[in-house]
Protein backbone atom coordinates (compact mmCIF):
# COMPACT_ATOMS: atom_id res chain seq x y z
CA UNK A 1 0.00 0.00 0.00
CA UNK A 2 1.35 3.42 -0.97
CA UNK A 3 2.32 5.85 1.79
CA UNK A 4 0.11 8.90 2.38
CA UNK A 5 1.76 12.15 1.30
CA UNK A 6 1.02 15.88 1.35
CA UNK A 7 2.61 18.39 -1.05
CA UNK A 8 5.10 15.69 -2.02
CA UNK A 9 6.11 14.91 1.58
CA UNK A 10 5.46 11.63 3.36
CA UNK A 11 3.17 12.03 6.39
CA UNK A 12 5.16 11.15 9.56
CA UNK A 13 2.05 9.65 11.19
CA UNK A 14 0.44 7.51 8.51
CA UNK A 15 -2.64 6.57 10.54
CA UNK A 16 -3.43 10.12 11.69
CA UNK A 17 -5.29 12.94 9.85
CA UNK A 18 -3.35 15.82 8.30
CA UNK A 19 -4.13 18.14 11.24
CA UNK A 20 -2.38 15.76 13.68
CA UNK A 21 1.00 15.31 11.98
CA UNK A 22 2.92 17.24 14.65
CA UNK A 23 4.64 20.58 15.16
CA UNK A 24 7.63 19.99 12.88
CA UNK A 25 5.38 18.94 9.97
CA UNK A 26 3.23 22.09 10.53
CA UNK A 27 6.32 24.32 10.52
CA UNK A 28 7.70 22.81 7.34
CA UNK A 29 4.33 23.26 5.60
CA UNK A 30 4.05 26.90 6.70
CA UNK A 31 7.60 27.77 5.68
CA UNK A 32 7.22 26.34 2.18
CA UNK A 33 3.93 28.20 1.68
CA UNK A 34 5.33 31.51 2.95
CA UNK A 35 8.27 31.34 0.56
CA UNK A 36 5.97 30.64 -2.39
CA UNK A 37 3.61 33.47 -1.45
CA UNK A 38 6.51 35.87 -0.93
CA UNK A 39 7.75 35.19 -4.45
CA UNK A 40 4.30 35.88 -5.89
CA UNK A 41 3.70 38.89 -3.64
CA UNK A 42 6.91 40.66 -4.64
CA UNK A 43 5.87 40.79 -8.28
CA UNK A 44 2.37 41.92 -7.44
CA UNK A 45 3.65 44.66 -5.14
CA UNK A 46 5.93 46.07 -7.85
CA UNK A 47 3.08 46.18 -10.38
CA UNK A 48 0.73 47.74 -7.82
CA UNK A 49 3.13 50.54 -6.90
CA UNK A 50 3.80 51.31 -10.54
CA UNK A 51 0.07 51.59 -11.20
CA UNK A 52 -0.74 53.72 -8.16
CA UNK A 53 2.21 56.06 -8.27
CA UNK A 54 3.96 57.76 -5.35
CA UNK A 55 1.02 59.95 -4.30
CA UNK A 56 -1.07 56.94 -3.20
CA UNK A 57 1.76 55.53 -1.13
CA UNK A 58 2.34 58.88 0.61
CA UNK A 59 -1.40 59.20 1.35
CA UNK A 60 -1.44 55.82 3.14
CA UNK A 61 1.51 56.72 5.36
CA UNK A 62 0.07 60.14 6.19
CA UNK A 63 -3.28 58.61 7.11
CA UNK A 64 -1.68 56.16 9.50
CA UNK A 65 0.28 58.87 11.28
CA UNK A 66 -2.27 61.68 11.38
CA UNK A 67 -5.45 60.07 12.69
CA UNK A 68 -4.30 59.78 16.28
CA UNK A 69 -3.29 56.27 15.38
CA UNK A 70 0.26 56.40 16.67
CA UNK A 71 3.13 55.38 14.41
CA UNK A 72 6.92 55.34 14.54
CA UNK A 73 7.77 57.16 11.30
CA UNK A 74 10.55 59.29 12.82
CA UNK A 75 11.99 56.66 15.17
CA UNK A 76 14.77 54.25 14.29
CA UNK A 77 16.95 51.77 16.13
CA UNK A 78 16.75 48.33 17.69
CA UNK A 79 13.46 47.37 19.32
CA UNK A 80 13.82 47.67 23.12
CA UNK A 81 14.17 44.43 25.04
CA UNK A 82 11.25 43.98 27.45
CA UNK A 83 9.90 41.48 29.96
CA UNK A 84 7.72 38.65 28.66
CA UNK A 85 5.45 39.11 31.68
CA UNK A 86 4.10 36.40 33.98
CA UNK A 87 1.78 34.79 31.39
CA UNK A 88 4.00 33.91 28.40
CA UNK A 89 3.27 30.15 28.08
CA UNK A 90 6.74 29.81 26.53
CA UNK A 91 8.07 27.47 29.22
CA UNK A 92 9.55 30.20 31.43
CA UNK A 93 6.54 30.22 33.77
CA UNK A 94 4.80 26.88 33.56
CA UNK A 95 3.14 25.58 30.42
CA UNK A 96 4.92 25.77 27.04
CA UNK A 97 2.31 26.15 24.27
CA UNK A 98 5.11 26.47 21.70
CA UNK A 99 5.62 22.72 21.73
CA UNK A 100 2.03 22.08 20.62
CA UNK A 101 1.03 21.18 17.07
CA UNK A 102 -1.28 23.92 15.84
CA UNK A 103 0.54 26.88 17.42
CA UNK A 104 1.80 27.98 13.99
CA UNK A 105 -1.22 29.88 12.67
CA UNK A 106 -2.27 33.26 11.34
CA UNK A 107 -5.69 33.47 13.01
CA UNK A 108 -5.27 33.36 16.80
CA UNK A 109 -8.80 34.37 17.81
CA UNK A 110 -9.79 30.78 18.68
CA UNK A 111 -8.27 28.06 20.84
CA UNK A 112 -6.83 25.01 19.08
CA UNK A 113 -6.53 21.37 20.10
CA UNK A 114 -9.24 20.17 22.47
CA UNK A 115 -11.09 23.52 22.49
CA UNK A 116 -12.35 25.79 19.72
CA UNK A 117 -13.54 28.67 21.91
CA UNK A 118 -13.37 32.03 20.11
CA UNK A 119 -12.30 35.13 22.03
CA UNK A 120 -14.88 37.92 21.48
CA UNK A 121 -13.81 41.50 20.78
CA UNK A 122 -13.09 44.13 18.15
CA UNK A 123 -11.22 42.57 15.17
CA UNK A 124 -7.53 43.44 14.93
CA UNK A 125 -4.97 42.54 12.27
CA UNK A 126 -1.42 42.86 13.58
CA UNK A 127 1.56 43.04 11.22
CA UNK A 128 5.14 43.16 12.47
CA UNK A 129 7.82 44.04 9.91
CA UNK A 130 11.01 42.35 11.14
CA UNK A 131 14.36 43.68 9.88
CA UNK A 132 18.00 42.74 10.54
CA UNK A 133 20.15 45.69 11.66
CA UNK A 134 23.34 43.67 11.10
CA UNK A 135 22.43 43.41 7.40
CA UNK A 136 21.63 47.08 6.68
CA UNK A 137 18.14 46.66 8.13
CA UNK A 138 17.16 44.17 5.43
CA UNK A 139 13.96 42.11 5.82
CA UNK A 140 14.61 39.28 8.26
CA UNK A 141 13.63 36.22 6.21
CA UNK A 142 12.80 33.05 8.12
CA UNK A 143 12.49 34.34 11.69
CA UNK A 144 9.64 32.92 13.76
CA UNK A 145 7.52 35.35 15.80
CA UNK A 146 5.38 34.31 18.76
CA UNK A 147 2.58 36.75 19.69
CA UNK A 148 0.23 36.71 22.69
CA UNK A 149 -2.02 39.13 24.56
CA UNK A 150 -5.01 39.35 26.91
CA UNK A 151 -8.66 39.12 25.90
CA UNK A 152 -11.38 41.80 26.06
CA UNK A 153 -11.75 41.20 29.81
CA UNK A 154 -8.04 41.54 30.52
CA UNK A 155 -7.51 37.80 31.01
CA UNK A 156 -4.78 35.52 29.63
CA UNK A 157 -5.49 32.08 28.25
CA UNK A 158 -3.80 29.15 30.03
CA UNK A 159 -3.45 31.21 33.24
CA UNK A 160 -6.57 33.17 34.24
CA UNK A 161 -9.38 31.53 36.17
CA UNK A 162 -11.67 29.58 33.88
CA UNK A 163 -9.25 29.85 30.95
CA UNK A 164 -6.75 27.21 32.01
CA UNK A 165 -7.82 24.93 29.16
CA UNK A 166 -7.99 27.68 26.53
CA UNK A 167 -5.03 28.76 24.38
CA UNK A 168 -6.58 31.47 22.21
CA UNK A 169 -4.79 34.77 21.43
CA UNK A 170 -1.46 32.94 21.07
CA UNK A 171 0.25 31.97 17.84
CA UNK A 172 3.42 31.79 15.75
CA UNK A 173 4.12 32.98 12.21
CA UNK A 174 7.31 32.62 10.15
CA UNK A 175 8.51 35.63 8.15
CA UNK A 176 8.85 35.27 4.40
CA UNK A 177 11.26 37.12 2.13
CA UNK A 178 9.63 40.46 3.03
CA UNK A 179 10.32 39.94 6.74
CA UNK A 180 6.69 40.45 7.77
CA UNK A 181 4.35 38.38 9.92
CA UNK A 182 0.60 38.99 10.21
CA UNK A 183 -1.89 37.80 12.82
CA UNK A 184 -5.68 38.00 12.91
CA UNK A 185 -6.83 38.65 16.46
CA UNK A 186 -8.91 40.97 18.64
CA UNK A 187 -8.06 44.26 20.30
CA UNK A 188 -6.78 43.60 23.85
CA UNK A 189 -8.22 45.15 27.01
CA UNK A 190 -6.55 47.58 29.37
CA UNK A 191 -6.10 46.07 32.83
CA UNK A 192 -4.97 47.82 36.02
CA UNK A 193 -1.40 49.09 36.10
CA UNK A 194 -0.43 48.57 32.44
CA UNK A 195 -0.75 50.44 29.17
CA UNK A 196 -2.60 48.38 26.50
CA UNK A 197 -0.08 46.14 24.78
CA UNK A 198 0.75 42.99 22.82
CA UNK A 199 3.68 40.71 23.71
CA UNK A 200 5.98 39.13 21.15
CA UNK A 201 9.14 37.03 20.98
CA UNK A 202 11.37 36.58 17.92
CA UNK A 203 13.26 33.34 17.29
CA UNK A 204 15.92 32.63 14.60
CA UNK A 205 13.75 30.11 12.76
CA UNK A 206 10.79 27.78 13.02
CA UNK A 207 12.80 24.95 14.57
CA UNK A 208 13.94 27.03 17.58
CA UNK A 209 10.59 28.22 18.97
CA UNK A 210 10.39 25.53 21.65
CA UNK A 211 13.31 26.98 23.67
CA UNK A 212 13.74 30.56 24.90
CA UNK A 213 17.50 29.92 24.94
CA UNK A 214 17.35 30.68 21.21
CA UNK A 215 15.56 34.04 21.49
CA UNK A 216 16.66 36.96 19.35
CA UNK A 217 14.35 39.49 21.01
CA UNK A 218 11.46 39.89 23.46
CA UNK A 219 9.39 43.05 23.32
CA UNK A 220 5.91 44.57 23.40
CA UNK A 221 3.68 46.61 21.07
CA UNK A 222 2.06 49.73 22.56
CA UNK A 223 -1.40 50.69 21.31
CA UNK A 224 -2.33 54.37 20.71
CA UNK A 225 -4.54 56.16 23.23
CA UNK A 226 -7.13 57.54 20.79
CA UNK A 227 -7.80 54.10 19.34
CA UNK A 228 -7.99 52.53 22.79
CA UNK A 229 -10.55 55.11 23.92
CA UNK A 230 -12.80 54.27 20.96
CA UNK A 231 -12.62 50.53 21.64
CA UNK A 232 -13.04 50.78 25.40
CA UNK A 233 -16.32 52.65 25.02
CA UNK A 234 -17.86 49.31 23.98
CA UNK A 235 -19.69 47.19 26.55
CA UNK A 236 -17.54 44.09 25.95
CA UNK A 237 -14.52 46.04 27.22
CA UNK A 238 -16.14 46.99 30.55
CA UNK A 239 -13.56 48.32 33.01
CA UNK A 240 -10.89 49.11 30.41
CA UNK A 241 -11.82 52.80 30.02
CA UNK A 242 -11.45 53.34 33.76
CA UNK A 243 -8.11 51.53 33.82
CA UNK A 244 -6.81 53.48 30.82
CA UNK A 245 -7.64 56.77 32.56
CA UNK A 246 -5.29 55.79 35.40
CA UNK A 247 -2.19 55.04 33.30
CA UNK A 248 -0.01 56.76 30.71
CA UNK A 249 2.65 55.73 28.21
CA UNK A 250 5.19 57.90 30.00
CA UNK A 251 4.35 56.36 33.37
CA UNK A 252 4.15 52.74 32.19
CA UNK A 253 6.83 50.50 33.68
CA UNK A 254 7.59 49.00 30.24
CA UNK A 255 7.12 51.89 27.79
CA UNK A 256 7.92 54.71 30.23
CA UNK A 257 11.63 54.96 29.39
CA UNK A 258 10.91 56.73 26.11
CA UNK A 259 7.11 56.83 25.86
CA UNK A 260 7.16 53.81 23.57
CA UNK A 261 9.01 55.68 20.82
CA UNK A 262 9.99 52.48 18.99
CA UNK A 263 7.02 50.42 20.14
CA UNK A 264 3.96 52.62 19.50
CA UNK A 265 2.10 51.06 16.59
CA UNK A 266 0.46 52.76 13.63
CA UNK A 267 -3.26 51.95 13.53
CA UNK A 268 -5.97 52.40 10.90
CA UNK A 269 -9.65 51.46 11.01
CA UNK A 270 -12.55 51.83 13.41
CA UNK A 271 -14.22 50.00 16.28
CA UNK A 272 -17.00 48.70 14.01
CA UNK A 273 -15.03 47.10 11.18
CA UNK A 274 -11.81 46.54 13.12
CA UNK A 275 -8.26 47.83 13.10
CA UNK A 276 -5.04 47.22 11.20
CA UNK A 277 -2.06 47.54 13.54
CA UNK A 278 1.49 47.74 12.16
CA UNK A 279 4.92 48.11 13.75
CA UNK A 280 8.46 47.97 12.32
CA UNK A 281 10.68 45.76 14.49
CA UNK A 282 14.42 46.14 13.95
CA UNK A 283 16.61 43.44 15.55
CA UNK A 284 20.38 43.14 15.83
CA UNK A 285 21.19 39.42 16.15
CA UNK A 286 24.80 40.25 17.08
CA UNK A 287 23.74 41.82 20.39
CA UNK A 288 22.90 39.85 23.52
CA UNK A 289 19.14 39.84 24.13
CA UNK A 290 17.79 40.41 27.63
CA UNK A 291 16.63 37.40 29.61
CA UNK A 292 13.11 36.36 28.72
CA UNK A 293 11.19 35.23 31.75
CA UNK A 294 12.38 37.94 34.14
CA UNK A 295 8.77 38.05 35.30
CA UNK A 296 8.43 34.29 35.23
CA UNK A 297 10.41 32.11 37.58
CA UNK A 298 9.19 29.03 39.39
CA UNK A 299 5.70 27.88 38.37
CA UNK A 300 3.00 28.36 41.01
CA UNK A 301 2.68 25.52 43.51
CA UNK A 302 0.41 22.74 42.32
CA UNK A 303 0.88 22.93 38.56
CA UNK A 304 1.97 24.94 35.59
CA UNK A 305 4.74 22.67 34.41
CA UNK A 306 5.17 21.45 30.86
CA UNK A 307 2.02 19.82 29.58
CA UNK A 308 -0.50 21.58 31.77
CA UNK A 309 -1.59 24.96 33.08
CA UNK A 310 -1.05 26.28 36.56
CA UNK A 311 -3.59 25.36 39.19
CA UNK A 312 -4.41 25.89 42.81
CA UNK A 313 -3.39 29.55 43.07
CA UNK A 314 -5.51 32.43 44.40
CA UNK A 315 -7.68 34.07 41.76
CA UNK A 316 -8.67 37.48 43.16
CA UNK A 317 -7.94 40.16 40.52
CA UNK A 318 -5.86 43.21 41.51
CA UNK A 319 -7.82 46.25 42.60
CA UNK A 320 -9.11 48.27 39.66
CA UNK A 321 -8.73 45.51 37.08
CA UNK A 322 -11.57 43.95 35.11
CA UNK A 323 -12.83 40.81 36.88
CA UNK A 324 -10.19 38.09 36.68
CA UNK A 325 -7.66 40.35 34.99
CA UNK A 326 -3.94 40.14 35.72
CA UNK A 327 -1.45 42.95 36.05
CA UNK A 328 1.80 41.93 34.38
CA UNK A 329 3.71 45.15 34.63
CA UNK A 330 2.56 47.00 37.70
CA UNK A 331 3.33 45.97 41.24
CA UNK A 332 4.81 42.62 40.39
CA UNK A 333 7.44 44.12 38.15
CA UNK A 334 8.85 46.08 41.03
CA UNK A 335 8.44 43.08 43.33
CA UNK A 336 10.53 40.66 41.29
CA UNK A 337 14.00 40.40 42.79
CA UNK A 338 15.31 37.23 41.25
CA UNK A 339 14.09 34.97 44.04
CA UNK A 340 11.40 32.33 43.98
CA UNK A 341 8.21 33.69 42.43
CA UNK A 342 4.56 32.82 42.72
CA UNK A 343 1.22 34.11 41.49
CA UNK A 344 -0.87 35.88 44.12
CA UNK A 345 -4.17 37.40 43.05
CA UNK A 346 -3.14 36.93 39.40
CA UNK A 347 -0.12 39.18 40.00
CA UNK A 348 3.42 37.85 40.08
CA UNK A 349 5.30 38.52 43.32
CA UNK A 350 8.51 37.08 44.67
CA UNK A 351 10.16 35.95 47.86
CA UNK A 352 13.89 35.88 48.52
Amino acid sequence: MDDHTYEGRRLPHQDEPLADQGLQFDLATLTSRRRALAALGTGAAVLGLAACGSDAAEETVTSAASDGGGGTDSASGEIPEETNGPYPADGTNGVNVLTESGIVREDITASFGTSTTVAPGVPMTLTLQITDLSSDNAPYDGVAVYVWHCNAAGEYSLYSEGLEQENYLRGVQVAGADGSVTFTSIFPACYAGRWPHVHFEVYPDADSITSTDELLATSQVALPQAVCEDVYALVEYAGSAENLAQVSLEGDNVFGDDGGELQLAAVEGDATSGFVVTLPVAIDPTTQPGASGGMGGTPPSGGGGAGGPAAGRPRTPPEGAPDGAPSDGGAESAAYTGGESTLVGNALVSSR
